[in-house]
């Protein structure tokens, strides 16, 4: 089994790439859901959220309240902090598990980590990965594709990009990139090239 770990920025067309790659034979592993999980009713770390943020960020039902949540972390960095603080070692155990079961059906998989945090989350990563790819567009793409797909506020747009790594250090990670600059079309073209290199390079 490899481990390919799949990161960009907000609105960068990472989510195009491990769609893509998926249809090519990848099993990928999906941060973003697993934070869910990470955060479900019930869970450990739903319950540290609340200790450390209080009942205003928890739903009527029980679930975390994302909105409000939201509300507080992209505007303050040391709540930002907190918040990782709990989620990121949860979410990699739960990753951790997944790869497991990738690799007991199947030794030869290439299982793909989908994560956007890769950059914002490497203090005490509890594995490396065989390859980092990062799915890049520059910034101010980004901000403006939040702002005319997904209907932000400019404001909005900035703040969530600003909150991330930086376009610098992200690509300082980066075994292999995919120039997301383009089109769609054009992004999946440059996934195919580089999940093309990956399996070139798979051993034998």
């Amino acid at each position: 089994m490899r481990i390919i770990g799949l990161t960009g920025g907000i609105a960068a067309g990472k989510s195009t790439v491990s769609a893509r790659w998926a249809e090519r034979g990848a099993v990928v592993v999906d941060a973003d859901l697993l934070a869910r999980e990470a955060v479900a009713p019930g869970s450990p770390g739903l319950a540290a959220i609340s200790e450390r943020f209080g009942p205003a960020v928890i739903a009527p039902d029980g679930s975390l309240d994302r909105p409000a949540l939201g509300a507080v972390v992209f505007r303050d960095a040391e709540a930002r902090a907190a918040l990782n603080a709990i989620t990121h070692p949860e979410v990699w155990r739960i990753a951790k598990e997944r790869f497991a079961e990738a690799e007991r059906a199947d030794p030869d998989a290439v299982v793909v980590y989908d994560v956007p945090l890769l950059a914002e989350a490497q203090e005490g990563r509890p594995l490396r990965f065989d390859t980092v790819v990062v799915v890049h567009a520059p910034a101010p793409d980004r901000i403006d594709r939040l702002v005319r797909h997904r209907g932000m506020e400019r404001g909005d747009a900035e703040r969530r990009v600003a909150a991330q790594a930086s376009d610098e250090e992200r690509l300082a990670l980066a075994d292999l990139v995919v120039d997301a600059t383009g089109s769609p079309a054009d992004t999946i073209r440059a996934a195919d090239e580089v999940w093309d290199r990956i399996v070139a390079s798979q051993p034998e």
